[in-house]
């Protein structure tokens, strides 16, 4: 079978740290065709770098003039709507960074374009995809630790500036930006994929840094850094059935030694590293606590190249999508909906489901 042809549209960091590392593991069913960045001097070596024959800074020329069949969209969240729209109106598959959009209105238009087109359309975070979380699903599923009635999830993004952070990181700030869209969105995919999507919602927030931050480092040091979005939130869902889970999701907290994900039943717990695929699980069930090694192919960190290795078993192989738009939809509209609480002080009722 030929190799599926992708375009990556975004070279930033999240590319070079996380994606175009780890591409050799899928090189062998896909190739990248063209790459699209803001700075032609970032895309070309990036280009360079990876052997990418084509290089562009308009995404519409590139969707127009490349044999790509896919695109990889790691573009800042709030160009993912009109990215994405563009995309599959181009007739391309995508795989998307999260969140998928900004807001859940533009999330369902995205849903109906793909499928009026018959494409498809995979969302991050890959949490369902990792193998910790798989290994969690099964262990729950097996009855390990009993009738799971609640879960804790932390997504922690380190208080700014960042150290090592190369691109500008104004949009994980900025409106339509914040913690709860960045980092919360990975305790939000687990939790819902592990006890099921949220019928409700509570939550509140505040700001620690109310005047941002300047970048002391890379290309964008000395540049202020407004901060448009409360940068600490606690979640409350309901699941119904039972089951409850909280979350917190900031740019606040410097660490914590609490696992990032914790699922509790009547006869044990699941504690593990939600970002970190090489950490083992801690499991609690006969009184005891064990580890259980996770099989993983990254060394350390997310494997976000898992996602982009699901898009390609779904396109190929026909696969049907666990990374769903409809998860990606539900989980907009989980933070939308916690906003909404944590600005009237209402549990807010969640209609989307997955």
């Amino acid at each position: 079978m030929p190799k599926l042809k992708l375009a990556l549209l975004g070279c930033g960091d999240v590319a070079h740290r996380d994606y175009l590392p780890e591409f050799h593991r899928i090189a062998d069913r896909a190739e990248i065709v063209a790459v699209c960045g803001r700075s032609v001097e970032r895309a070309q070596r990036t280009a360079n770098q990876y052997a990418i024959p084509h290089v562009y800074t308009n995404y519409v020329q590139m969707l127009r003039e490349t044999d790509a069949e896919a695109v990889i969209n790691l573009t800042p969240m709030q160009l993912h709507y009109e990215t994405n729209l563009a995309c599959l109106q181009a007739s391309k598959h995508v795989y998307t960074e999260k969140t998928v959009t900004t807001n859940t209105q533009q999330a369902l238009p995205l849903k109906r374009e793909a499928e009026q087109r018959s494409l498809t359309f995979v969302c991050a975070p890959c949490c369902m995809v990792w193998p910790q979380i798989q290994l969690a699903k099964q262990m729950i599923e097996g009855g390990e630790i009993g009738a799971v009635h609640s879960a804790r999830g932390l997504g922690y993004g380190g208080v700014p500036p960042w150290a090592g952070f190369t691109s500008d990181p104004t949009p994980f700030f900025a409106s339509g930006g914040g913690p709860q869209r960045d980092m919360g969105v990975y305790p939000l995919h687990a939790i819902t994929g592990l006890l099921g999507p949220a019928l409700r919602v509570t939550a509140m927030r505040t700001t620690a840094q109310p005047g941002g931050f300047h970048i002391t480092e890379g290309p964008f040091a000395g540049k202020h850094v407004p901060m448009e979005e409360h940068d600490t939130w606690l979640m409350l869902l309901d699941h119904g059935h039972g089951r409850l889970s909280s979350i917190e999701a900031n740019n606040s907290a410097q660490d914590s030694k609490a696992p990032q994900l914790e699922v509790f039943g009547l006869k044990g717990t699941l504690a593990l590293n939600l970002i970190d695929g090489s950490a083992p699980l801690h499991v609690l069930s006969g009184g005891k606590w064990r580890e259980v090694p996770v099989p993983h192919a990254r060394a350390s960190g997310p494997d976000h190249i898992l996602g982009v290795a699901h898009l390609l078993n779904c396109v190929r192989n026909g696969e049907k999508p666990v990374l769903s738009i409809e998860h990606a939809a539900h989980v907009v509209e989980v933070i939308d909906a916690a906003a909404r609480a944590a600005r009237t002080g209402i549990t807010a009722p969640i209609q989307n489901t997955f």
